[in-house]
């Protein structure tokens, strides 16, 4: 009963999106002469969305159990984002975008079980899902090689922040590693300059900081983005990059970066006198995009400063902010490979086929400082195969199977069998 239902979903989605979307196959072209930024006249509006169920078989709380997850079959259908964008040419030099993010169905109450480390857990009524403004900058253009932007804008740092739609990653969820590590989708208040020189793309950025109340053991540095209160402190800014090469047909070369001081922008800054505790980010990633062939590889690691004296700390943080109050390390690191064919290549039809596969590790808790516990049960290698069926350039039915093996086998294994409806794409343009 619940295949049927998914599969009617699944039908109904997909002939909706069509309509809006069979005559804008527009894609993110690695060999594009325009840049599709700014490749339309006056305003254009488009978007992307995902429908996405999970069969599981392992339980919710893999910290309670020494052994790890205990062996539970159980299954979920969701929403995980609907993301529609505006932009606006005010004239041609001048353009305002905006992204509204709608995350799991929106805003509304929810009772929501959260596990933490070391078997403890909270049960709190907590908003069902978010709306975000995901993006809202207006950028002053001078030419293709400079240009200034101000406002809310993604921070490009990884593979899955710069290139986060879910067209252009295999998976049925984004690519894990740098999703736990990170805030993904990483979006944060400031001023940029970029451009396009010679094959290469550009980005740097001064933004609001990271607060360190929000890091943890699990997911690093990601719970920092200061999404919790109404407005975010920026008394110590951060900086980020990300340059890209794609002169090379068919191949895009990208190395990006992070750094900023954090103590100044926590909650309770007074809490963290005497410390910095500095966040440095550094990440490689490369695609290799034709026709038929998809391969993608990244590489990130990240350094935290002062990352028992933040644990001790936000040990005592209150249960109130719903901080994660848990430990965290000094490095994290993830790193993965993903490939697949068009195997419908060799008949006579657009449509795509696309066996893959995707091994991907990564650690939140890598090493940890001297004095602090090990947290082996983060060290995690993944492996993934499944299928993309792309009805067109732009939209995509994929099914996959995750094996999750925690600290290289020394806790109970994780199994997850995923289908997704995604699509991506401007409805219309003029």
């Amino acid at each position: 009963m619940k295949t049927q239902f998914f599969f009617l979903i699944l039908s109904t989605v997909l002939f909706t999106n069509t309509i809006f979307a069979q005559n804008n196959q527009e894609n993110d072209s690695i060999d594009a002469k325009t840049p599709q930024e700014w490749n339309f006249s006056k305003y254009r509006f488009g978007g992307y969305g995902e429908i996405l169920f999970q069969q599981m078989d392992y339980g919710p709380d893999r910290y309670k159990d020494p052994a790890g997850a205990p062996s539970d079959k159980r299954s979920y259908i969701s929403i995980p984002r609907a993301v529609f964008s505006f932009e606006y040419k005010f004239r041609p030099d001048i353009v305002f975008s905006t992204e509204l993010e709608i995350e799991y169905g929106g805003t509304g109450s929810a009772m929501e079980l959260e596990y933490e480390e070391g078997g403890e857990y909270e049960m709190e009524m907590e908003k069902g899902g978010e709306i975000e403004l995901e993006q809202f900058h207006i950028t002053k253009r001078f030419s293709n090689a400079f240009n200034i932007r101000a406002g809310h804008m993604i921070v490009p740092v990884g593979i899955t922040n710069a290139h986060h739609e879910p067209i252009f990653f295999f998976g049925t969820t984004r690519p894990e590693g740098e999703s736990t590590i990170l805030p993904c989708t990483w979006h944060e208040t400031g001023i940029s300059v970029l451009g396009y020189l010679h094959g290469f793309r550009y980005e740097l950025m001064l933004v609001n900081g990271l607060d360190p109340n929000g890091f943890s053991s699990a997911n690093w540095i990601q719970g920092g983005r200061q999404s919790i209160f109404e407005t975010s402190v920026m008394t110590d800014p951060a900086v980020a990059g990300r340059v890209e090469y794609s002169g090379i047909k068919s191949l895009r070369l990208s190395a990006s970066g992070y750094f900023g001081n954090t103590a100044k922008n926590a909650s309770k800054p007074q809490k963290m006198t005497g410390i910095k505790a500095p966040v440095s980010i550094i990440s490689t990633d490369a695609q290799y995009l034709t026709k038929n062939l998809a391969v993608r590889a990244n590489f990130l690691y990240g350094n935290l400063g002062a990352s028992k004296r933040v644990s001790q700390i936000n040990k005592n943080v209150s249960k109130n902010t719903g901080f994660p109050r848990t430990p965290v390390a000094k490095n994290a690191m993830t790193y993965s490979i993903e490939a697949g064919y068009n195997v419908l290549s060799f008949f006579k039809t657009n449509e795509k086929l696309m066996p893959f596969f995707r091994y991907e590790y990564y650690n939140s808790a890598e090493k940890v400082e001297e004095g602090m516990a090990e947290m082996p049960i983060n060290k995690r290698d993944i492996y993934t195969v499944g299928l993309n069926y792309y009805l067109m350039p732009n939209m995509v039915i994929k099914a996959d199977y995750s094996m999750r093996k925690l600290d290289r086998g020394n806790y109970n294994d994780e199994n997850t069998f995923g289908l997704a409806l995604v699509y991506t794409g401007w409805f219309f343009k003029k």
